[in-house]
C-alpha cells in the first residue's frame, strides 16, 4: 500500500501552511518556468496527477481547457480541492498513481506538480499516460531535484581550494528514501536525472524541455533567503511530448 502521507494529520496541518498552500500558483517559485512549458489551454483535455488542492486544476479550467480531472490520493487534499471549486467544471478522482488505469486517446496535456517523485513504478506510469494522450499531447510535470535525496549532511561543506560543495549518498542507489520533510519517516522515490530521462524515451516521448530549477536573481532580490537555492537545483521540470510509436 502506499503511504499517502498527505492524510497524516501533522502532516497536512503543516504542509497547510506552506506558502504554495496558502497563496496557490503564486507561491510556488517555480511556477513561471513551468507554465512557460504549457500549450494553450483552450479546448484541451487536462489530467491533473497528485492534484493536491486543485490550484492547478483550476487554473487550467479557468484558462479555457474543455474539461479537466484532477486525481490525487489524499482524501483531506481532494477535499479541499472540492471545497474551492464552484462551478463543477472539474472532476476529481481518488486514485493511487501507481496502479491508476487510465482511457486511451483521452488527454491533451497530463501535468504533475511534485507528485512522481512518490511514485514506485514510474516506467509503468509514463506507459499509461503515453497511451492516454491525443496525437502529439504533452506531458508536463516537476520532481524534486533527485540531490535532494542524496544529500549526507544537511550543510554545506569546504574543500581546500575554496570551494563549496554539497556532498552525497549514494546518488546512483535508486530506491525508496525515508526523509524526515514537516514530520519525520516521509518516503519519497530515488531516482537519477538520467532514469527519469531514460524513462520517458522508453515509454514513447520526445523530450522538448528539461531544466534543473533553481531561483533566478530578481527572485533572490525579493527573497534573499532564497540566496543558498542556487548552489544546488531545487526541482527538476520536465516538457515531453507523446511519440507517434506505439508502446507496449
Amino acid at each position: 500500500m502506499p503511504q499517502n502521507i498527505y492524510d497524516n494529520v501533522a502532516f497536512f496541518d503543516l504542509y497547510s501552511q506552506l506558502d504554495r498552500s496558502v497563496q496557490g500558483l503564486s507561491g510556488a517559485p517555480e511556477w513561471p518556468a513551468l507554465q512557460s512549458y504549457l500549450p494553450p489551454m483552450e479546448h484541451l483535455r487536462v489530467l491533473d496527477l497528485g492534484c493536491g488542492f486543485g490550484w492547478f486544476s483550476r487554473w487550467a479550467a479557468d484558462a479555457g481547457a474543455a474539461s479537466v480531472l484532477g486525481v490525487d490520493l489524499s482524501e483531506r487534499m481532494l477535499s479541499r480541492a472540492r471545497s474551492e471549486e464552484s462551478d463543477g467544471s472539474i472532476e476529481y478522482l481518488k486514485a493511487d498513481l501507481d496502479s491508476i488505469e487510465l482511457a486511451p486517446d483521452r488527454f491533451d496535456l497530463v501535468f504533475s506538480s511534485l507528485a512522481l517523485h512518490y511514485v514506485k513504478d514510474l516506467a509503468s506510469l509514463f506507459n499509461k499516460i503515453h497511451r492516454s494522450l491525443r496525437g502529439n499531447g504533452r506531458l508536463v510535470f516537476s520532481v524534486e531535484h533527485p540531490i535532494l535525496l542524496a544529500p549526507s549532511d544537511p550543510g554545506w561543506k569546504k574543500l581546500e581550494s575554496g570551494s563549496t560543495i554539497w556532498p552525497l549518498d549514494g546518488y546512483l542507489d535508486e530506491g525508496p528514501r525515508t526523509v524526515n520533510w514537516l514530520v519525520n519517516g516521509v518516503v519519497k522515490e530515488h531516482r537519477t536525472v538520467a532514469s527519469y530521462l531514460n524513462l520517458l524515451i522508453g515509454s514513447g516521448y520526445l523530450l522538448r524541455a528539461l531544466e534543473e530549477w533553481g531561483p533566478s536573481q530578481a527572485q533572490i532580490m525579493e527573497h534573499p533567503e532564497w540566496s543558498l537555492e542556487r548552489n544546488r537545483p531545487y526541482f527538476l521540470l520536465v516538457s515531453a511530448q507523446r511519440g507517434q510509436d506505439s508502446v507496449a
